[in-house]
C-alpha cells in the first residue's frame, strides 16, 4: 500500500545527527553562556566563511536580519526600498521596520524571481536599495542585479533566507552585494529548533553596527548609542546550527538531485500543465522548495489537484497563495489587484510538493505517479 509522504520530515532528517546534537547543546548547559555564548562566535565565524564573506551576525529571526540589516546599511525613514511581489510576506514587513518605503515590482512567471525591467521603471529619486530575493532556493543572476545597482547607485540587500549556500556565476548567496538576511526557521535547509537568523556582510562598519543594533544598540553594557532592539541568536540555537552546517553542502546537493529526480518524472506532464519552476542555475539551485505550476492546460486546478494529493496522503504547500501587495494588512501601500499580474498569476498556480534531504527515489515516484493518476 502506499504510504503517507510528509511534506517535510525533519525527524528523519535530524536522527543520525541525534548524539551530536544532544553533546553540543549539553555543552552550552554547562557552560551557562545562554546569551552570545562561544557557540554563536564560533557559528558566526564559520557560517560567514561558507558565504564568502568577512562578517555574520547572528539575530533572532530572519525578518529582524532584514529589518536590522537594512537600518546598518544606513537606509530608514525617506528612502526607498524596491523588493519582489511575490515573496513571504517577512521580506516586505523588514522594510517597513526598518522605517523605510517598499516597493513592490513583479516577477518573472518562469523563473518567480525579480522582473528587471519591473524594478528599472520603478526607480525614483528616492530609491536607495534594492532588495532581491533569492526564491525557493535559486538565486537571483548576479550579474544583472550588479549591473542594475551600479546603474541606478543602489544598495544591494540580498533576502537569502531560501538560499543558504545556494550557488550562481561563481557567487555564494549573500555575497553578492554590501549585506544579506538569512534565516534558520526549523525547515530551512540549515534550520535551527526554534527561531533564528543572520546578517552576512564584508563590510566592517555594517557588521559593527549590526552587533550594536541587535544588543540593544548597546556597543557596550549600558552605553546606548544607537536605538536598537533585542535580538540576538541564542546559544542553544547556534549550538544547533554548528551541528549541522557541515552536513549542509550534502543535503543541498541531495536536494538537487531530488529535484532532478522530478523533472524527468514530471517532464511527460507539461503537456497537461504540470510545469516545474524553471532552474536557471543548475547544480547551484539548493531547492529549499520544489515549486510546480498548474497551467491553464490542465485539465483540473492547482486547488483540486492539492486536495487530491492530501486525500492520497502527500502533503503538498503553496508558495505564497497571495501576493505581498493583495495581503490586507497592506493596503494602505496602494496597490491594487492587477498591478502585479505575474505574480496574481502564480498565486493562483504554484504548488510546493515534498522535498527534503533525506526524501526516497520511491517517495518521489509516488509523488509523481499520484499526479499523473490525477490528471489523467
Amino acid at each position: 500500500m502506499p504510504k503517507n509522504i510528509p511534506f517535510v520530515d525533519l525527524k528523519l532528517q535530524h536522527q543520525p545527527l541525534k548524539s551530536e546534537l544532544e553533546n553540543s547543546i549539553q555543552e552550552v548547559l554547562e557552560r551557562g553562556d545562554f546569551i552570545l555564548g562561544q557557540a554563536v562566535e564560533k557559528f558566526e565565524s564559520s557560517f560567514a566563511t561558507a558565504c564568502g564573506v568577512e562578517n555574520a551576525i547572528g539575530v533572532a529571526c530572519g525578518t529582524d536580519a532584514i529589518a536590522l540589516g537594512l537600518q546598518a546599511c544606513g537606509i530608514g525613514a525617506g528612502d526607498e526600498v524596491i523588493l519582489p511581489a511575490n515573496t513571504f510576506i517577512a521580506t516586505l514587513i523588514g522594510v517597513l521596520y526598518a522605517g523605510a518605503t517598499p516597493v513592490l515590482v513583479d516577477c518573472h512567471a518562469e523563473t518567480a524571481l525579480i522582473d528587471w525591467e519591473a524594478a528599472q521603471k520603478a526607480v525614483t529619486s528616492k530609491t536607495k536599495a534594492i532588495l532581491p530575493v533569492h526564491l525557493y532556493g535559486q538565486m537571483v543572476a548576479p550579474s544583472e542585479l550588479k549591473d542594475f545597482a551600479q546603474a541606478n547607485n543602489l544598495i544591494i540587500f540580498e533576502d537569502a533566507a531560501q538560499a543558504h549556500l545556494a550557488e550562481r556565476e561563481g557567487y555564494c548567496a549573500g555575497s553578492v552585494g554590501t549585506a544579506a538576511a538569512f534565516s534558520f526557521y526549523p525547515s530551512k535547509n540549515l534550520g535551527c529548533f526554534g527561531n533564528g537568523g543572520i546578517v552576512i556582510t564584508s563590510d566592517p562598519e555594517v557588521a559593527s553596527k549590526m552587533r550594536t543594533l541587535r544588543n540593544y544598540g548597546a556597543p557596550r553594557k549600558y552605553v546606548h548609542e544607537e536605538v536598537g532592539t533585542n535580538s540576538r541568536l541564542d546559544t542553544i540555537q547556534a549550538a544547533v546550527l554548528n551541528v549541522k552546517l557541515p552536513y549542509l553542502e550534502g543535503w543541498n546537493s541531495d536536494r538537487n538531485q531530488a529535484a532532478q529526480q522530478y523533472d524527468n518524472l514530471l517532464s511527460p506532464m507539461e503537456e497537461k500543465g504540470i510545469t516545474p519552476i524553471k532552474n536557471v542555475s543548475g547544480s547551484g539551485h539548493i531547492y529549499h522548495l520544489y515549486v510546480i505550476r498548474v497551467t491553464d492546460k490542465s485539465p483540473i486546478n492547482r486547488d483540486t489537484l492539492k486536495e487530491k494529493l492530501g486525500a492520497a496522503g502527500i502533503s503538498v504547500g503553496i508558495h505564497y497563495p497571495i501576493p505581498c501587495h493583495l495581503q490586507p494588512a497592506y493596503q494602505n501601500l496602494g496597490y491594487k489587484k492587477g498591478d502585479f499580474p505575474n505574480s496574481e498569476t502564480l498565486s493562483e498556480q504554484i504548488l510546493s510538493l515534498p522535498m527534503y534531504p533525506v526524501i526516497s527515489e520511491e517517495q518521489i515516484h509516488q509523488v509523481a505517479e499520484t499526479i499523473s493518476q490525477i490528471i489523467n
